[in-house]
């Protein structure tokens, strides 16, 4: 099972290998710069070095590893000023994850800002497309929303209809977050509601596309839109649905990354240790 979690860059980004082989990671996720700014520092060819290395010797899959964009851009938007530092900032992104050797890239579709859904995706395919230009390696992630108001890509019908779009084929997929799915209205709770809500997602958008799973707990209810992560078992979806996601998801051989928490609970590892023992 390639498992793991999100891991910190602190002290220089090749520590985020230590930390998740600290953690008995096969899979592991960082942020390449500060998520909440719009500045980054530059890599160093001697950082990226020392990443390869570490990730080489580490026993962990380079297809196991994913950066996921910051927080401020919004691909989506409808103000040209930001869309503007929004698209720069994939494009950057994408040139980082080329200089680390990684080939995922997680993003989020972000907001149409009440111009409505057919702007919105106007300005992702956009964006995407400009983005896919700068390395033919980095492969872009849409991840699913999870129903904010103004949001786009919450449904799975959303997904499939910008992924229709894009070209080159091949150089974008999808990452399911299963906390998102849930508090937008897909039920996981059971083995059978989740069976056949990854069933739908397959008809609709097709596990071919499907490239990293995001399994995390939810601390909203089903359909409530809220997006805050919740422990492995502890939350509103439960041990007996995320166990059914992730023996289906794991038979397609799919990174598995958890975005639990940090606090007093559960640490990384025992979440870890939690999703093995489905297996």
């Amino acid at each position: 099972m390639k498992i793991g979690c999100h891991v910190s860059i602190s002290g220089s980004i090749d520590m985020a290998v230590d930390r998740a082989v600290e953690r008995g990671c096969t899979a592991f996720q960082i942020f390449s710069r500060n998520p909440r700014g719009w500045r980054a520092k530059a890599i160093s060819e001697s950082e990226s070095t020392l990443f390869h290395k570490k990730v080489a010797s580490s026993g962990i899959d380079k297809d196991a590893v994913c950066v996921h964009m910051p927080y401020l851009p919004n691909l989506a938007g409808s103000n040209d000023e930001p869309y503007k530092k929004s698209v720069n900032t994939l494009k950057d992104e994408v040139e980082r994850c080329n200089q680390l050797g990684i080939q995922y890239l997680v993003t989020h579709l972000g907001s149409h800002l009440g111009a409505g859904t057919e702007a919105g995706i106007r300005r992702l395919i956009e964006a995407y497309t400009v983005a896919a230009e700068v390395d033919k390696n980095v492969i872009i992630l849409l991840e699913n929303m999870a129903g904010q108001k103004n949001s786009i890509g919450y449904k799975f019908e959303e997904l499939a209809r910008i992924l229709n779009q894009l070209e080159p084929n091949g150089r974008f997929g999808v990452c399911l977050d299963t906390c998102h799915a849930f508090v937008a209205g897909y039920d996981l709770r059971t083995r059978e509601a989740a069976s056949q809500t990854l069933e739908e997602f397959d008809g609709i958008v097709g596990y071919d596309r499907l490239k990293v799973l995001h399994l995390n707990d939810a601390r909203g209810g089903l359909g409530s839109n809220l997006d805050r992560h919740y422990h492995i078992g502890l939350g509103n979806i439960g041990t007996e649905g995320l166990k059914e996601v992730v023996n289906i998801v794991d038979q397609h051989n799919i990174p598995i990354i958890l975005e639990t928490p940090i606090d007093d609970t559960r640490t990384d590892i025992e979440n870890i240790q939690a999703v093995k023992q489905f297996a």
